[in-house]
């Protein structure tokens, strides 16, 4: 809904990691730099971490975006909270063996038929493994065996394992000492700084077509920064939310106490409180009463208490009517 009142081309804020906006703060800029020094050992395993929302996922999507096709051949794995043998057979899925054996042994020498076939060909294997931090020790030690698969002396395979920050204190555990020895570079990816944070919010609005429409005050920057710790998706969350806010509002500028109440809100939404009574919905002649939308209470009053003409109303309703069909559509 925000969009077309603001004129934006596309929603500015989703969750989904999309490299198309990808903000290369100081952080993402050194652990781009990591991931490349890593990629150019041609052995081993990458670290990268940082907290839920830092945009790991992002950064490898940018990554990847940047790779030759031509010589790189990517396979992910995101379920690992699963068995060593579970995450094997992933892995290997990933990368296309699918033979129809349970046998480990002859999956093993299948993946090395594909490793001999693909170093032939100049071609590189890279296995991106998320939410590193749920691997067991037997899935770890899975991750290592598979590194150890040389051709003609030389790994044809590496591995960025991204993880939350307790994954560093994982890797360090004297179980996994030849595990670690084979990781050739890690980074941790911290917050954003403030003026980071500032520059983010308008990189992403940028990339929609934005034309200063809202304006945002300093005040609301700050609000920002603070209220998300400088952690690229709660930023998007919280942005996000306050746009609907400045729509509803038909605002074109994005102030502090608009964040800071909007940010009241998310906080009630997340702790899963009882949903507070909603304000009777504005009556349009032959239309249905407007079903109450959890979380949106706040902002249904504010509606409400817009001037009674009976055309702004119809264009307030009607707008509400956009954000329940979206919050419906989204499950």
């Amino acid at each position: 809904m925000f969009e077309q009142f603001y004129g934006l081309s596309a929603p500015p804020f989703q969750l989904t990691p999309d490299q198309r906006f990808f903000y290369q703060s100081r952080g993402h800029g050194r652990a781009i730099s990591h991931l490349i020094f890593g990629l150019s050992q041609g052995e081993g395993f990458i670290v990268i971490t940082g907290e839920v929302g830092a945009g790991k996922t992002t950064l490898v999507e940018r990554l990847w975006a940047q790779l030759d096709r031509d010589v790189y051949t990517m396979a992910r794995v995101s379920t690992t909270q699963v068995s060593g043998d579970d995450l094997f057979r992933l892995a290997m899925a990933g990368f296309g063996v699918t033979a129809d054996t349970s046998d480990k042994a002859t999956l093993i020498a299948h993946f090395s038929d594909i490793l001999r076939a693909r170093r032939a060909e100049g071609r590189r294997l890279l296995l991106v493994v998320d939410e590193a931090q749920n691997l067991s020790l037997p899935a770890l030690e899975e991750l290592r065996m598979l590194s150890n698969l040389p051709e003609e002396g030389q790994s044809g395979l590496q591995m960025i394992l991204l993880g939350q920050p307790q994954f560093r204190a994982r890797i360090a555990s004297p179980d996994l000492e030849q595990l670690r020895s084979r990781v050739l570079a890690s980074y941790h990816l911290g917050p954003l700084a403030a003026e980071e944070t500032r520059a983010y919010i308008e990189h992403r609005l940028k990339a929609v077509e934005w034309n200063g429409d809202p304006t945002f005050t300093e005040g609301a920057f700050a609000a920002i920064h603070r209220e998300s710790g400088g952690v690229p998706r709660r930023i998007n969350r919280l942005a996000s939310r306050v746009l609907l806010y400045g729509a509803l509002e038909e605002a074109h500028s994005i102030t502090g106490p608009m964040v800071d109440s909007t940010a009241d809100e998310l906080r009630r939404d997340l702790e899963g409180g009882a949903p507070e009574q909603a304000s009777p919905a504005i009556p349009v002649a032959g239309a249905p009463p407007l079903p109450a939308i959890p979380g949106l209470a706040d902002l249904t009053r504010r509606v409400a208490a817009l001037e009674e003409s009976a055309a702004r109303r119809e264009r307030v309703f009607q707008r509400l009517m956009d954000v329940f069909g979206g919050v419906s559509a989204r499950g």
